[in-house]
């Protein structure tokens, strides 16, 4: 499943542009602001379309577990479904979380926040936030925060 969504996360449209969740990455305009509205709205987008899909996938798992719960006979059928079962749900658990993050970056967008690093303050880039929208950190301020973290445990 994971390998669908990042299919869909990025594919090509004509062999040069790539699309994130079903929008061309943005160009900006000479001397445009950084977090335009027009860059908002470009973000918010993606942060919308990623987050319909997540459910999307939601949706479909519990219609496959409520439709392949059936009592099977066979104990070694039994035990691979609920091993699938598993899987399943773990991945959308990871999901829940990453549904968790969009909702907040797009209240950073609605508050004015988006696209500035929590920690320093600097934008965080349009390059950055197309590869990953719910970043919330430059990537200075990110590996500071790993290698920090790797030396010392999480804070």
């Amino acid at each position: 499943m994971a390998e669908k969504s990042q299919r869909s996360r990025k594919s090509t449209t004509n062999g040069t542009d790539m699309l994130v969740y079903g929008v061309t990455p943005y160009k900006p305009k000479r001397n445009e602001e950084y977090m335009s509205d027009a860059q908002l709205a470009h973000f918010r987008t993606i942060l919308e379309n990623w987050k319909q899909e997540l459910m999307q996938e939601v949706d479909r798992t519990i219609h496959h577990l409520r439709h392949e719960a059936g009592n099977l006979p066979d104990a070694n059928d039994r035990a691979s479904l609920e091993a699938d079962f598993g899987l399943e749900l773990k991945a959308r658990d990871r999901e829940r979380k990453l549904v968790r993050k969009i909702d907040m970056a797009l209240e950073r967008i609605a508050q004015g926040t988006y696209g500035f690093c929590e920690k320093t303050g600097e934008e965080i880039g349009l390059g950055r936030l197309e590869a990953r929208p719910i970043a919330t950190m430059s990537v200075e301020a990110q590996e500071r925060y790993e290698t920090t973290e790797r030396h010392y445990g999480s804070s």
